[in-house]
């Protein structure tokens, strides 16, 4: 996900674009702050006539928990692959046929991620990026890895932040123990938790707030989203880096709620959505990934030669992408709580 979404800008924005089209109802979506190019929202006012509004949120917990409670009027939504597979179970998802359209042709096979949906019946693929470490180099040196990154406090005394994300977190432990991810084993779990304690008096927060930290000098490294080059790619003295011993790749999809009351509408944005130059440009604005692969050539030369962005075969063999749980997600909360409340 676009990281200015997980940087804490939850909060509704109202999108109505007054152009010279007659509005022909609306369209509600729900998706992570500041994960798509505005533009494209007002180009499918322009050629629909229809209104979009967008609300946002800066987690899949917090996006589930306020349909759970009743919220209505969302159309849209983009969970995460794992959160699709939860969604789906949940019987919150419509089956849109997205698939049958023409314009799917354009998608990855390979982004098809979603157990609950392999072949593309329900939701769209949207965009995808690699969870990773920012640095300043004039502070910590060069940095390859987790190893390098913990021990920044120490050599050089700058400061270090960790996501406030369990399931990011103690990737790390599972990274750094050669174990999954998705492990649902309590043995691996609690050794996972116990790297992470380890190096938790080395860790200043658990925050999502490093685009500012980071820009004012106060932390010299933290675990962020590629989706944070929006900010970087004009700093001369932020890195970027995948960690050589692994990491995590996300991916969000683009999913019809049951509920949505545009439901067409709905379908008729995803169907916009198809179209590669659409899908381009939010490439050129949020610097992720994206499943659309003639979208992919349509990128500006800094995006398709910046392989932290278009990743190359050998990157893609030391990620790992999240699944549904299930029960075992307790472990992890568990885990997560004895890190948290650590001294």
């Amino acid at each position: 996900m676009n990281m200015l979404a997980k940087f804490g800008c939850a909060g509704v924005t109202a999108l109505s674009f007054a152009g010279a089209v007659q509005a022909e109802g609306a369209l509600n979506l729900y998706n992570w702050g500041d994960y798509i190019n505005p533009g494209i929202l007002k180009k499918f006012t322009e050629e629909t006539g229809i209104e979009v509004n967008l609300d946002t949120y800066s987690s899949n917990e917090e996006m589930l928990a306020k349909l759970q409670a009743g919220a209505t009027g969302y159309d849209i939504v983009f969970p995460s692959v794992h959160m699709q597979d939860i969604m789906s179970k949940l019987d919150l998802l419509l089956q849109t046929d997205i698939n049958q359209s023409a314009g799917f042709a354009n998608i990855d096979p390979l982004s098809l991620r979603a157990k609950s949906d392999p072949e593309g019946v329900f939701c769209l693929p949207y965009a995808f990026g690699t969870v990773g470490i920012y640095y300043k180099p004039e502070i910590t040196g060069e940095i390859t890895g987790w190893e390098d990154f913990f021990a920044i406090p120490e050599k050089t005394g700058g400061r270090i932040t960790l996501l406030d994300d369990m399931r990011e977190v103690l990737a790390i432990g599972h990274v750094m123990n050669g174990t999954s991810v998705n492990s649902v084993d309590p043995a691996e779990i609690t050794a996972a938790q116990d790297y992470i304690l380890k190096q938790r008096p080395n860790v200043s927060a658990f925050t999502y707030d490093v685009p500012g930290l980071i820009a004012t000098d106060d932390i010299a490294a933290a675990q962020y989203f590629i989706g944070m080059h929006v900010l970087t790619s004009n700093m001369e003295n932020v890195n970027y880096v995948i960690p050589k011993e692994g990491g995590t790749l996300y991916q969000e999809n683009m999913c019809v709620l049951k509920s949505a009351p545009n439901a067409e509408n709905a379908k008729a944005f995803m169907e916009f959505y198809l179209r590669p130059e659409i899908a381009a440009m939010n490439v050129e604005q949020q610097f992720n990934g994206t499943p659309n692969i003639p979208a992919r050539d349509l990128a500006s030369d800094y995006i398709r030669n910046n392989t932290n962005i278009t990743l190359p075969d050998e990157t893609y063999e030391r990620l790992q992408t999240f699944e549904d749980l299930g029960r075992g997600l307790r472990l992890y909360d568990r885990a997560w709580n004895t890190i948290r409340t650590a001294q």
